[in-house]
């Protein structure tokens, strides 16, 4: 298997879990996610952040199971921090490392609020030259992928219905830059360990910006995919939502993304952002 990217379009979206702001001190999030395709089980994500009213620090690990992992051993990590300031995200660091059998490779991302400084990719990207170029004015005010799913709902909105959803959340993970348009169609009502309740259920749409190849038929597939959905389960204190279930047609059929635990804690500890 050939790593092109240590998050290609969507990956990070599908297996990242969210983490925002808390109105005072610091609190821990704890998650376990399941990773099915095709109705069968291939994977596992769990992720460990803590988030304060000012900032926030997001781990995430993302591994095959069963026989996926025997077909192509596959891991991904990720690490992204940041600052929240009156609601937005402002992402500061972010890496990631996906590694296979064969093949590893880092990305590292420097920001300043939000705005791309640096990227290292270790090692370099062979096919660069026949990526469509990402611009310096696309590099700004972007979120990393592990970011790009902290959440926030303006004050006084209710956490689950509209305001969840309705957003467009503009990402680039070093490589590629895309656009995700997410519109709210409803609600439901979920159950896992550490969460029973509703969650806002939401169509997602996959804009492609830059960095891209310019023959690529994933990209031009995911552009053209009306079966992208997004479930979020509100965090009350942090007044945000995070993803309990993400639905995506692939090109391999349809895959799942399943909140098996949720918790949230307080930890008592004082949050400052990275820089």
């Amino acid at each position: 298997m050939r790593i092109v990217s240590a998050c290609p379009p969507l990956a990070a979206a599908l297996l990242a879990i969210v983490l925002a702001a808390a109105p005072a001190g610091a609190e821990t999030i704890l998650a376990r996610y399941s990773v099915s395709l095709v109705g069968f089980r291939i994977g596992e994500a769990s992720a460990k952040g803590a988030v304060s009213a000012a900032a926030y620090r997001v781990a995430l690990d993302a591994h095959l199971t069963g026989l996926a992992e025997w077909l192509a051993h596959m891991r991904i990590a990720l690490v992204s921090s940041g600052e929240i300031h009156r609601g937005t995200v402002l992402p500061n660091a972010y890496a990631t490392t996906a590694a296979t059998t064969h093949e590893a490779r880092t990305v590292r991302m420097a920001l300043e609020s939000g705005n791309v400084r640096a990227v290292d990719i270790s090692p370099p990207l062979e096919d660069e030259a026949i990526r469509i170029p990402v611009s310096s004015a696309e590099k700004r005010n972007v979120l990393d992928p592990t970011s790009a799913l902290i959440m926030a709902v303006p004050a006084g909105e209710p956490l689950v219905g509209p305001a969840a959803c309705n957003r467009t959340l503009p990402i680039y993970d070093g490589v590629v830059r895309f656009d995700l348009t997410m519109t709210y169609t409803g609600t439901r009502n979920v159950s896992a360990i550490g969460y029973d309740g509703p969650v806002s259920v939401c169509s997602v749409r996959y804009k492609p910006i830059a960095g891209h190849r310019y023959d690529s038929r994933s990209t031009k597939f995911m552009a053209e995919n009306h079966d992208i959905e997004v479930w979020l389960a509100p965090i009350e204190r942090a007044h945000v939502v995070i993803p309990f279930h993400i639905g995506l047609r692939t090109m391999a059929g349809m895959a799942y993304v399943d909140a098996i635990e949720l918790h949230l804690e307080p930890s008592g500890k004082t949050l400052k952002a990275d820089r």
